[in-house]
C-alpha cells in the first residue's frame, strides 16, 4: 500500500537491488518483531545505511504482538544520524482493506 502511493517498488532488505546507491528524499522502512527484536536482515541493512545517502526515513511495522519494532528502528536510524519522521504506522496483524488504504493515506502525508 505504501509502495503504491508513493509510486515506487517494495523492496526486501535481503534484495541485492536494496542497497541505497543514490540520495532519497523519503526512505520507508518497516519490519515486524522477533523475540523482542527486529529481524537479522533488517539489524545488517540499517547498519549498513549510509546517512549521507537517506535525507528522512518514516517507519512502518505490522506485528500480532506488539509495536515496539517501530521503537527499534527509529532508535537504529537516529543513532545512524538518520532523520526520523515522528509519524509512524502500525497494523496489528495482517492490515485490513481500510487498514492499507490508512497506509496510502499516511505514505502520502510523509512526503
Amino acid at each position: 500500500a505504501i509502495s503504491k502511493a508513493v509510486g515506487a517498488a517494495a523492496i526486501s532488505v535481503d534484495s541485492a537491488s536494496s542497497e541505497i546507491t543514490d540520495t532519497t528524499d523519503v526512505l520507508f522502512i518497516g519490519g515486524a518483531l522477533y523475540a523482542y527484536g527486529i529481524d537479522t536482515h533488517l539489524k545488517s541493512y540499517l547498519s549498513k545505511l549510509n546517512k549521507n545517502k537517506v535525507k528522512k526515513a518514516v517507519v512502518f511495522s505490522t506485528s500480532w504482538i506488539s509495536k515496539h519494532a517501530i521503537d527499534i528502528l527509529k532508535k537504529s536510524l537516529s543513532e545512524k544520524g538518520i532523520q526520523v519522521e515522528d509519524k509512524t504506522f502500525y497494523v496489528r496483524n495482517k492490515p485490513t482493506d481500510t487498514q492499507l488504504k490508512a497506509a496510502e493515506e499516511f505514505a502520502k502525508n510523509c512526503l
